[in-house]
């Protein structure tokens, strides 16, 4: 057996190596070259189609709404917040949606996950775009963490928030030839210090979605979005604590953000809406991430140096002093890569 193992061993060594010798040339032509002459002209008409979009009460589901709104598209608006949600429908109808529907509901639940779906082809009889962007944030060592039960609900939101509406969707999408377009983060790619929760959570939806892309085939296509900091609720510092609360916590932002830039919510959906009807497999913004990912791949070591000497402390020291807040408190530094709406604390109401 271990000489079968040391045989293989080899030959899929050598194998992928050659593979990858002739494959990765001319992938990179075929890429440049569907950048260049088609992806311009492949861009799909959102008129007449419908959109479902999970999390639209507020930050990125909010835009996205919009920049669905303003391409003609009529759409079903899901979060737990009723009134919040209500008035990111009158503003999508201003921006041009025929027609709105606003449903609310727990996605994380199963069964509500369902009666979204029900209720959207009810209504508008097809679905076109899936778009699961519901997420929970939170950062905090993992041991400083005194209640690691209430964590549930972040892996619960930002997982199954997104496989539920998923499953039941699939079905409809097959029908229209429709799209699945995730939001997870950066973070699952590159494992960054405090956020050992979050970061598990989205590694694990960019790999079931993935996964699901290569059962799916051509029927649906599917768009992963692997986002950097961005103006929401999040980057004002809402999250999942160290206690389990659901608060807004701006030290702990400061810490786990540091000096680092806060993108443009409304740059951000029109990225993400403009690749998703363009059919990208996968949307990472800002785009200056992205030496991240083949830093994690190639180097993983340098991400561990990098994370633990920006995010962490010397063994004996305050653990909220790191060395990204103490950039981030220079004079002027925040001031000039946090936007003004991060640096309210004012979040939408619970209604």
């Amino acid at each position: 057996m271990n000489s079968l193992d040391s045989l293989l061993a080899f030959v899929m060594h050598t194998f992928v190596a050659l593979l990858l010798l002739v494959y990765m040339p001319l992938s990179l032509v075929l890429k440049l070259l569907r950048w260049a002459f088609l992806r311009p002209f492949s861009t799909e008409d959102m008129r007449g189609k419908v959109v479902l979009i999970t999390g639209a009460s507020s930050g990125i589901g909010e835009q996205l709404a919009y920049e669905y709104a303003k391409r003609g598209a009529s759409m079903a608006l899901v979060a737990r917040r009723t009134h919040a949600l209500q008035a990111v429908a009158d503003n999508a109808r201003k921006h041009g949606a025929p027609d709105v529907l606003v449903i609310t509901a727990d996605v994380s639940s199963s069964d509500e996950s369902k009666k979204v779906v029900e209720q959207t082809i009810a209504r508008f009889g097809q679905l076109d775009h899936l778009v699961a962007n519901a997420g929970v944030w939170s950062t905090c060592l993992l041991e400083e963490v005194t209640n690691i039960t209430a964590f549930k609900q972040l892996t619960d939101v930002n997982f199954w928030g997104g496989v539920y509406p998923t499953f039941y969707a699939i079905p409809y999408l097959k029908k229209s030839r429709g799209k699945i377009i995730v939001n997870a983060s950066i973070a699952g790619r590159i494992p960054t210090a405090r956020m050992t929760f979050y970061n598990a959570s989205k590694a694990a939806v960019i790999m079931f979605f993935e996964t699901l892309r290569s059962e799916l085939g051509v029927e649906v296509g599917i768009t992963i979005v692997t986002l950097g900091y961005v103006a929401s609720e999040l980057t004002k510092g809402k999250g999942v604590q160290s206690n389990g609360e659901l608060v807004v916590n701006t030290e702990n932002r400061d810490i786990q953000v540091g000096p680092l830039p806060i993108g443009s919510t409304e740059n951000c959906a029109k990225i993400i809406v403009d690749g998703a009807c363009k059919g990208d497999r996968t949307i990472t913004w800002p785009s200056w991430y992205k030496p991240f990912e083949m830093v994690a791949c190639l180097a993983p070591e340098l991400v561990d140096a990098f994370s633990q000497s920006f995010y962490t402390t010397n063994a004996g020291e305050d653990s909220r002093e790191t060395l990204g807040k103490k950039i981030l408190n220079m004079k002027g530094i925040k001031k000039l890569v946090y936007p003004d709406s991060v640096l309210s604390t004012e979040t939408k109401m619970e209604e």
